[in-house]
């Protein structure tokens, strides 16, 4: 039986901060609209931050039952470790979905925006199919796409929709830049896991663009993410201040271009989770000043 410190570190709460950033960038994009809603900013980032726990869980479950996680560098993983059974973890994540549906439906009602309905459950449909499922599109490299899109594009102009019912240039800016670090957090952890998920056929896009390239992109998204903060500058000056990032995010992707690896990543997958929260701070107050 789990403890509940194991529960607390399988659901893997150093991923939770980038969860709030596209909440930021979007409430940002909203304040710029003159339609920010601290109320429904609060109910997003409850949903956004249901949904990583979820998929957190799940990808626990999925990559458990199917062996993927035996013998893995990283956070403790409850069915790979036989600390919980499958299906606990499969209720738990479940539960948090069920607690994002929630959430999400209370936003919708408040929005009147009534179609989001249908985004909401491709969202949950994502994030479970990304390992669990016949065919998990994370197990063919697809993994980044639903990353970008959910996580970045739907999160960051979800929150502002909602709010202003409408979206700006630098919201989409905005949420290219969060997307490109939410990848950015999956890709270095895939980079760790490339000699196990090599072993297990799990083809992620790490695994497909091998050690070298994938280390490059990982680099590429970050100093993606900066110049796409720094183009909504064009509407909204203040935004420059996304500049204060570029030492870490240089410093994060040096590691990573040097070759680090293994449990050496492990503060590298922290400091990225981290930039995220960073860049939705400062882009989000850059939009809204």
């Amino acid at each position: 039986m789990a403890t509940a410190a194991e529960w607390v570190e399988g659901a893997r709460p150093r991923t939770l901060p980038a969860a709030v950033a596209p909440v930021l960038v979007g409430t940002g994009a909203a304040a710029q609209l003159d339609a920010a809603s601290p109320a429904r900013a609060l109910l997003a980032a409850g949903v956004a931050l249901a949904l990583q726990v979820g998929v957190n869980y799940a990808n626990d479950y999925s990559d458990g039952i199917r062996g993927t996680d035996l013998d893995r560098v990283g956070p403790l993983r409850l069915t790979g470790s036989g600390a919980a059974r499958p299906g606990q973890v499969k209720a738990a994540a479940f539960a948090a979905f069920g607690v994002g549906a929630l959430l999400g439906l209370a936003l919708v009602a408040l929005s009147g925006q009534w179609w989001l309905l249908a985004v909401g459950a491709l969202s949950i449909a994502a994030a479970w199919y990304y390992t669990g499922g016949r065919r998990p599109y994370g197990y063919r490299g697809l993994g980044e796409v639903g990353v970008f899109v959910f996580f970045g594009l739907v999160a960051v102009l979800g929150t502002t929709y909602t709010q202003a019912g409408r979206v700006s240039w630098p919201a989409a800016l905005g949420a290219v830049g969060v997307g490109l670090l939410a990848c950015a957090l999956l890709m270095v952890n895939n980079i760790r896991d490339i000699p196990t998920d090599v072993l297990s056929s799990k083809r992620t896009l790490a695994v497909r663009l091998g050690d070298h390239r994938a280390r490059r992109v990982y680099a590429a998204m970050l100093a993606g993410a900066i110049l796409a903060g720094l183009a909504c500058a064009l509407a909204a000056p203040w935004s420059v201040i996304v500049l204060l990032l570029a030492i870490p995010a240089g410093l994060l992707a040096g590691t990573v271009l040097l070759g680090a690896r293994g449990v050496l990543l492990k503060p590298v997958l922290a400091g990225t989770g981290l930039l995220e929260l960073g860049y939705g701070v400062l882009l989000g107050l850059g939009l809204s000043l």
